[in-house]
């Protein structure tokens, strides 16, 4: 059994995401621990970066700023498209994720900002791009 977290460790913790002002967004800590494989996509890989080292049983907190985050907001990837060119299914509608296919055969993930009869402004920035975040976290254990 590792005694600090690693790159690949698969951990049991309790982690908090918020604003840098303190809104909540997620939180385990009044309910179940999550059980995480690092290096499998389940966490963004800067808030992993924040695990690597630590201790079982210390709750640390991370202050990051935007890049350290989840990336600073680019006005470039809000995009207008024609309503036809989307998928069809889910029905679009305001503020409604939705997932289409690139040219290369990638998928992407975008919020739907505005809609009208012909288009839709499509946000394709994280929807935490240019905020700052409070990472708090404690490895319960690692398996």
């Amino acid at each position: 059994m590792a005694a600090n977290v690693d790159a690949t460790s698969l951990l049991t913790l309790h982690y908090r995401i918020a604003l840098a002002d303190d809104t909540e967004l997620l939180s385990t800590f009044d309910a179940t621990p999550a059980t995480l494989q690092l290096g499998s996509g389940e966490l963004a890989p800067t808030l992993e970066r924040c695990l690597h080292g630590l201790p079982v049983g210390e709750r640390h907190v991370f202050l990051l700023e935007p890049h350290q985050a989840f990336g600073d907001y680019h006005d470039e990837l809000v995009v207008r498209r024609a309503r036809a060119s989307l998928p069809a299914e889910p029905e679009l509608e305001v503020m409604a994720m939705i997932e289409f296919q690139a040219l290369d055969g990638s998928k992407h993930a975008g919020l739907v900002r505005e809609l009208d009869a012909e288009f839709a402004l499509i946000d394709l920035n994280h929807p935490l791009a240019g905020k700052s975040i409070r990472f708090e976290v404690e490895v319960i254990g690692i398996l």
